[in-house]
């Protein structure tokens, strides 16, 4: 990391992709953000393909700065298209269960969210790439 002092988690910044690294690199780089964590908070949810009660760890925690000066705090999840829109998902057994997991998920994750006055974001690599950069 450039900047240590930005990162406010408790455990070593984690990452599963190379989507994430990237994101990781850009938290830890750009002037806006102000503070960020990987991994660092845990939501209950329930799996809608097992009915049990399990917990939902979000990719990233991030403050930043926006254009008007506004600091905003959200949670961010990196995910394929593949498994996060509908119209993307295709005919592909996994990505269809992880769709519907997700769903499950990103639902408990933004009704916490809104109890925290925080925003809850997903981000794809339409979101993460532009012109196939970072």
């Amino acid at each position: 990391m450039k900047n240590p002092e930005k990162y406010v988690g408790i455990k070593e910044p984690t990452y599963r992709s190379s989507w994430e690294w990237s994101f990781m690199n850009f938290c830890d780089t750009n002037e806006s953000v102000q503070k960020w964590a990987s991994e660092a908070v845990k939501i209950p949810y329930r799996d809608p393909l097992t009915g049990k009660q399990t917990v939902y760890v979000p990719d990233f925690f991030i403050q930043y700065v926006d254009k008007d000066s506004r600091v905003n705090t959200e949670l961010i999840e990196i995910k394929p298209a593949s498994q996060a829109i509908l119209e993307r998902v295709g005919k592909n057994k996994y990505n269809q269960a992880q769709y519907i997991k997700n769903q499950a998920k990103w639902q408990a994750a933004n009704i916490w969210s809104k109890q925290q006055g925080i925003k809850f974001r997903v981000l794809n690599e339409n979101d993460l790439f532009h012109n196939g950069k970072a």
